[in-house]
This record gives C-alpha cells, structure tokens and sequence, in this order.
C-alpha cells in the first residue's frame, strides 16, 4: 500500500482542516493519503508497516450531564478504560457514554474511521494515554479513513494542548 503526499486542494476537507492545523502550529509533517483506508488501527499499522501501537486511535465518548466529546488518543494495541476516563472528565455522578457515530460527525466534524486529534469543529474535552510514549514515532488519523500523518507523542501534545493520563484497561500477562 502506497502514502501519498496529495495537493491541499485535492484532499478531502476534513484533512484540508487538518492540514491547516498542522501547518498553523509549525508542525514539519503534513498528512499523507493511503490508497485504502484505515479505519480500524491495525489497517493503518498495516498500510504504514509500523506496529499497531503506534497508531495514535481516537476514541469519542458522550459527557452525559453536558453533552460534550471526550476525546481519548490511545495506543492502537491498547483499549480505553471508560472507568479511569469517567473518573477524570465527569464531575461526581457524572456520567461518560458512547458516542454513535452521528454525535462523531457532528462533534467533530469527522467521521468515525478518520476522527484526527486535532482541527475539530468543536473541541473536544481531550486526553492522551500514557502508552502512546513507548514510541518516538506515532501516526494518527487526518480526518479522513485514508488520511493519516506522522508525529511524536511530544507533539501530539503540543498540538492539542491535552494531559496525559493512565487511561488504558490493564495489560494481562499471559
């Protein structure tokens, strides 16, 4: 499977406004499109010939009480605590749901499969997983099932300004 680097004005808009966001915060790489899309994270560990853990997955929740998205950026061989994120974002009794992928669109601007981290047309109330620091490269989604764009975890957050938490259901060790 091929990257390609496209024209701005040839990619879709949700990566025009990643791109943008990129680009408005100095960072050095710009999103590049995969001849098949990588919805899930080991399509796009597959596409890229990296781990699976290095894809930086976006998880949207549902704020119950206001209604807000919770972004959760987890390492793509990791699944997402939905007790750890609860008990950081929701106030007591709070609650944290799933997000279908109606409220994805519309809280975003993105559609599940291509939600990026970053450039959402609302933002989101976000937060990193620490395990996405085991690697000094990562690539996430560029808002769009084919779009992807490499970083850091250093950039990542840099480029959303969000904390860093232990939000990942426990390793089992066979």
């Amino acid at each position: 499977m091929s990257r390609t680097p496209a024209p701005a004005s040839f990619l879709p808009e949700g990566v025009q406004r990643v791109a943008a966001a990129l680009q408005a915060q100095g960072h050095p790489h710009v999103p590049v499109m995969l001849d098949d899309a990588a919805r899930t994270a080991q399509q796009a560990a597959d596409a890229l010939g990296i781990a699976v853990g290095q894809i930086a997955k976006s998880i949207i929740f549902r704020r119950i009480p206001d209604d807000a998205a919770v972004l959760v950026v987890t390492s793509g061989d990791r699944r997402v605590d939905e007790k750890k994120v609860a008990a950081l974002v929701c106030s007591e009794g709070g609650k944290l749901g799933r997000a279908d992928a109606e409220f994805v669109k519309a809280s975003t601007g993105f559609s599940i499969g291509g939600v990026s981290p970053l450039a959402h047309v609302t933002p989101p109330v976000t937060l990193i997983d620490r395990e996405l620091f085991r690697f000094a490269e990562i690539w996430a989604a560029a808002g769009h099932p084919h779009g992807v764009f490499k970083l850091s975890p250093h950039d990542l957050q840099r480029l959303t300004g969000a904390p860093v938490a232990d939000v990942a259901q426990a390793v089992k060790i066979a």
